[in-house]
């Protein structure tokens, strides 16, 4: 069974660098640009990670994780906060919350697939047959 991952991010770049990394795994992507879609998302396909952004219009981060974790059905899911303010005011906000792992924007391919791998299980597509 592979692991479902939504990636809440109001920056069209940055799930799209998500969805890149995420490529070799048997992972099913789910995207959302703002809080609000994500929060909907996230209770009707319950992942099993949500990589999350924290600065978002419509609904931050911060709201759509506070609603989550009021919510029984989403308050147990892992949340990977993503943003480029390493404040930390907002470190503390977030932990408050209980997210699972914190990474700072511009970040590290690896350390963000590392962070992932410590959530859930990634496990790599079977190469494909060469060609005939």
């Amino acid at each position: 069974m592979s692991a479902k991952i939504l990636s809440v991010d109001d920056s069209r770049m940055v799930r799209s660098v998500i969805s890149r990394l995420l490529k070799p795994f048997e992972v099913e992507l789910l995207e959302a640009e703002n809080g609000e879609i994500g929060l909907a998302i996230a209770t009707e396909k319950l992942p099993n990670v949500i990589i999350l952004d924290y600065n978002m219009p419509v609904m931050d981060g911060v709201t759509m994780l506070t609603k989550m974790r009021e919510n029984e059905s989403t308050k147990s899911i892992p949340v990977i906060m993503l943003t480029a303010d390493a404040n930390p005011q907002i470190i503390a906000t977030v932990a408050r919350l209980g997210v699972k792992d914190y990474i700072t924007k511009p970040f590290k391919d690896a350390d963000l697939i590392a962070k992932i791998g410590r959530t859930v299980q990634l496990v790599p597509r079977p190469a494909a047959p060469p060609a005939a």
